[in-house]
């Protein structure tokens, strides 16, 4: 039982984590959008730029999500 809680509480911080990324995610996507609004970049660099960032959002939580899983998996073992 009190694994089971443990895995809660490892979800929820995974959960937490997961959330940070996608705020530093969209800060990057309004800087972004802003500079390309001051024409401080092309619309091209903005696209790029864009898909560099949601590249990065996705890798960390892929590897956010394999940390939980093997953690789940390492928790429940007895």
């Amino acid at each position: 039982e009190r694994r089971k809680e443990l895995v809660k509480d490892i979800r929820k911080i995974a959960e937490e984590s997961k959330v940070a990324i996608r705020s530093i995610r969209r800060d990057g996507m309004e800087d972004v959008k802003a500079k390309q609004k001051n024409s401080e970049i092309t619309e091209d660099e903005k696209a790029v730029k864009e898909d560099e960032i949601q590249k990065l959002t996705d890798k960390y939580i892929a590897e956010i999500d394999k940390i939980l899983a093997n953690k789940e998996k390492e928790i429940l073992n007895v």
